[in-house]
Formats: structure tokens, sequence, C-alpha cells
């Protein structure tokens, strides 16, 4: 407890210039929003750590924007910054859309659906600040990290994936189809307006060009859990894009 005490406090001292912005894409995840805005703010405010958190709904039709507007008048517009658009536009252009609002110098990229735990935040801004490293990636394959909810099929998916990656790319990181992540906003910046890629494959090209630009890159495990509430949006175009993407960056890295 007294040593959970003083990593806070480090954690407090090293971040007291910064400011995080937690960027939030949305699709359909009015159940789950509510839910995960709830524990963002309870580990940030723990953690004593200045925050935003950007919403960004890509016209969802069951109500996620509405839902949104009645969490930014309970936690108030400086914690809950609503930016949406009014279709999907693929998820590289919705985190450039947040980042353009994004008052933070750091930004957290994160799912809505509650698969990814936010008591993984702190641990992250920890170690990017202890090492000032420019990334920091959430993985399920190293150990303390794993996978809970999915059948065999989807974790045969994605370790094969990964599998694939690792061998044609080696990109010096564990789990490359994550997207549970910390970054110098400067570096996401630089990376997305590289990245030629989009859907299932976009966060896997991230990290292969952040080793190319020479970012230095952190793990932290993390537990994936599956989605409570919704549907996946993982189907058969997603892994046919990121078969035809991994191929593409073999041929180009």
């Amino acid at each position: 407890m007294v040593e959970r005490e003083q990593t806070k406090k480090d954690i407090k001292e090293l971040a007291k210039n910064d400011k995080y912005s937690i960027l939030l894409p949305t699709y359909n995840e009015v159940e789950n929003l509510p839910i995960i805005i709830w524990l963002i703010v309870k580990y940030m405010d723990e953690s004593e750590l200045d925050y935003e958190i950007i919403v960004i709904d890509d016209g969802s039709p069951d109500g996620t924007l509405d839902m949104a507007k009645q969490l930014q008048n309970l936690y108030g517009e400086y914690k809950i910054v609503l930016r949406p658009r009014e279709k999907k536009l693929g998820l590289g252009t919705a985190y450039m859309h947040g980042i353009k609002h994004a008052t933070g110098n750091f930004i957290v990229i994160m799912d809505a659906d509650l698969s990814h735990h936010p008591k993984f935040i702190p641990k992250m801004i920890e170690q990017q600040r202890y090492l000032d490293l420019d990334i920091i990636s959430g993985t399920r394959y190293v150990k303390g990290g794993g996978v809970y909810g999915w059948d065999f099929k989807r974790k045969l998916i994605s370790r094969t994936a990964n599998f694939l990656t690792q061998i044609l790319l080696r990109p010096g990181a564990s789990d490359l189809t994550g997207s549970f992540r910390l970054y110098k906003k400067d570096v996401l910046e630089n990376l997305i307006q590289s990245c030629v890629s989009k859907g299932y494959v976009f966060q896997m090209e991230m990290i292969i060009r952040a080793r190319q630009f020479n970012y230095t890159i952190g793990e932290v495990p993390i537990t994936f859990v599956d989605r409570v509430y919704g549907e996946s949006k993982l189907g058969g175009s997603e892994i046919f894009q990121f078969a035809k993407g991994l191929l593409y960056l073999f041929a180009t890295t």
C-alpha cells in the first residue's frame, strides 16, 4: 500500500506539466460509453493526472452521441469533449480529427467497448515518464497480459496475424494489432500522416512506421476483454484487408 502511494506520487510529480487527451472513436457504443468514461474518470482522478476525453462518434444510429451529451453534462465540457462526424470515415481519420481538437501533449488511444481497461493508463504513463519513450503499447502477448472472452477462432486469427507480422516485418514489439496505446502528440501526428492503411491493419502499420522513424517503444502488459455489449467489428473483409496490408508493408518496408 505504501509502495503504491509512493508510485502515485512519483507519477504525479513526473507528469505535473503534462495533459493527456484520451481519444474514444465510437460507433454504436451507447451501452458501453457511460461505463468506459466512468472508469477513465475514476483511474485518472485517482492518479491526479490532467486529462480530457474526446469522443469522436461517427454517426451512430443507436443514440451514442445523445448519451455522450448526457455524460458531458454530468462530467463537464472540460473533461468530456464531443467532436462527432457524420459517418464512418476510418480509424486513422478519426484519430486525426481528435488530435486537431486535443489540448494535451500526450494522446491515449483506446477502444470504447470495454475491451481496454482504463486501469492500465496510469501504468502506461508511469513507464513513459520514467523512460521518456515516444510510444507505450498495451500488449496482450507478454507475461502478465492476456485475452478473455474470445472463442478459439478469434484467438487463432489474432495469434496468427501477430505471428505472421513478427516473421515478415520484425517490428520490435509484441502486439501489432492492439489499439491501446500512449503517444507523444507530435509522434502520433507524424505516424498517422505517414500511414496508408485503414481498418484492422492500421494499428500494425503505426508500429512499423514508428520503427522506421526510430521512435522508442515501450510495452505494458494488459488484459483484453471481449466486448460485453454490441457486436464485434472484425469480419471477413477486415481479415482480407489485414492480409493485403501485411503483404504491402512487407514489400515496401
